[in-house]
């Protein structure tokens, strides 16, 4: 194989973004071009891979003067595609290639199920584009090229939107003896958020101790690392606010108190050796005790919630009825009509009887009761002085002492 000298070696993909590829999803294709600036070269490939890798070590004691240290590590592999850029031809002669810029487009489907890219203190999610180029006489040129991966979590679902809420209470001791009691009761409006977003927190708190106590209110963001069995967790706090000192008997009430969501990474629910997870914490801070804490689940979805809400579209639709028959009705209702108009001939009578079957038709067809707006009522019979009904003269009238 020739091969002259290699000025450049380099990956491109391709992308809505002009700085760079941005983000993929899922199932999407990856696209992008091998390049080289050479004078002649030989066969290259192409590897496309993604993975979640976790390790840590943990220091174990096994009696007074022995120690040693347990390390632990996995390995999940989501993505491995292998392709040529450059591959020799059929008859097995080498390719030589001219001086120049060479570009060799590539393209690759990710597979629907993938973890979104992640950076912890003892894992990560990684995914990349790797190329190799061979050459004789010499080491092989690596070059490497990462992009992100955002698996989607829609907020917008019946778990996400279920409202959250809680109660708590803790008893004061101190020196064994009883300071009183405090309570905590918090609700927020919902369990799926998107960074930017503010979480109005709705609370109560009584301070039933001698003591004042001050409340808070936190987002905690939690890393859990999984090997051989054993987890490992890392917490930390991407956004607090801390409220007014409650005195002693008093009692303190958040009317929706603003807590913004800071630019941090979605939720990961599904990988099986890492975990991403966030909460909101409201406690309070006792004096000469432990602190009263109360916890509620939230998850940090990457598609916002709908301007409308996904709970009331999803009503509408499951219940909608066609209302354009509405549009037929006057404005003003029509008068009732006079008693004399009231029609009490035979064929009135009979325009009473119920329709036939043939004519059920049309009318179950229009609203319901268009039939029955042509409905009268048969006249009450005309009033008179004179029994029509006139007592028999045989009839023996009935002794009342009998």
């Amino acid at each position: 194989m020739l091969f002259d000298r290699l000025k450049r070696f380099s990956i491109v993909l391709d992308g809505p973004e002009r700085d760079g590829p941005g983000a993929f999803n899922p199932g999407q294709a990856v696209s992008g071009r091998g390049g080289l600036g050479l004078g002649g070269a030989g066969p290259g490939g192409l590897r496309a891979g993604g993975a979640a890798r976790v390790h840590w070590s943990e220091s174990r004691s096994a009696g007074s003067s022995t120690a040693y240290t347990q390390s632990y590590s996995d390995r999940v592999e989501f993505l491995s595609h292998r392709d040529s850029l450059l591959a020799p031809r059929d008859n097995g002669e080498i390719t030589v290639l001219q001086a120049g810029r060479h570009e060799f487009p590539f393209t690759f489907q990710l597979p629907e199920s993938l973890a979104t890219s992640f950076e912890g203190k003892h894992g990560n999610v990684r995914y990349w584009v790797k190329a190799k180029l061979h050459r004789p006489w010499s080491t092989v040129k690596k070059v490497k090229k990462e992009f992100t991966v955002i698996e989607p979590i829609d907020i917008n679902t019946p778990a996400l939107l279920a409202p959250q809420a809680g109660a708590k209470e803790k008893l004061a001791r101190a020196w064994y003896c009883n300071r009183g009691q405090v309570s905590v009761t918090a609700k927020i409006d919902r369990k799926g958020y998107t960074p930017g977003e503010v979480i109005p927190i709705f609370a109560e708190i009584d301070n039933c101790t001698s003591r004042a106590v001050v409340p808070k209110a936190a987002i905690i963001q939690t890393q859990t690392f999984i090997a051989r069995g054993s987890k490992k967790h890392k917490k930390s706090v991407v956004s607090s606010i801390v409220g007014d000192s409650i005195a002693a008997g008093k009692r303190e009430v958040w009317h929706g108190r603003a807590l913004k969501i800071p630019p941090v990474g979605p939720s990961i629910l599904h990988c099986r050796i890492i975990q991403v997870e966030y909460s909101l914490k409201v406690c309070v801070d006792i004096p000469g005790t432990s602190k009263l804490l109360l916890e509620l689940p939230l998850v940090i979805g990457t598609i916002p919630l709908h301007p409308f809400g996904s709970r009331t579209s999803s009503v509408s639709s499951q219940y909608s009825i066609n209302l354009d028959w509405l549009s037929t009705i006057p404005e003003q209702p029509e008068a009732p009509p006079e008693y004399s108009s009231v029609v009490s001939s035979p064929e009135a009578e009979q325009s009473l009887a119920p329709p036939c079957r043939s004519e059920l038709g049309s009318i179950l067809e229009s609203p319901f009761f268009a039939y029955i707006q042509e409905f009268r009522f048969r006249p009450p019979p005309l009033y008179s002085e004179v029994d029509p009904n006139p007592p028999s003269d045989s009839i023996r009238p009935r002794c009342m002492t009998c």
